[in-house]
């Protein structure tokens, strides 16, 4: 009887266990897709409009030219993003929404999206011209 007892309490820890290390993986993952995400973000930024513009609607985003020291990083995740003019603002306004996703160790995928708007002429442009008028 106590056997049997510490062999189910043994088969349920490692059952837990193992949840639990699934759950690990999930967390780090969206941590990571997160941070590759926000990098994007940050290189579009850094564009000037003319470069905002000249973007596809819809285009994959190559991981291998922002993570070249890691390659893992360009087979795990596929990056999309999808740019857009901002309805009634053709022409001064972009949305842009950075679409990361990858399959999990638990053989789902899973997807994280960013999303931003940029403007033709920049927040403080846009401040000052408002202030001015």
């Amino acid at each position: 009887m106590a056997s049997f007892i510490l062999a189910f309490a043994i088969g349920s820890s490692l059952t837990v266990m193992m949840q639990g290390f699934k759950t690990i993986d999930v967390a780090r993952t969206i941590t990571l897709s997160s941070q590759i995400a926000q990098s994007e973000i940050e290189r579009l930024r850094l564009l000037n409009w003319g470069g905002i513009e000249a973007l596809p609607a819809s285009a994959p985003v190559d991981l291998a030219a922002s993570f070249s020291a890691e390659g893992a990083y360009a087979n795990r995740f596929t990056v999309t993003r999808v740019v857009a003019d901002v309805p009634g603002m053709a022409g001064e306004m972009k949305d842009i929404t950075i679409i990361v996703s990858w399959r999990g160790t638990d053989g789902l995928v899973r997807d994280r999206k960013y999303h931003m708007r940029y403007g033709k002429d920049g927040l403080y442009d846009f401040y000052y011209t408002l202030a001015r008028a």
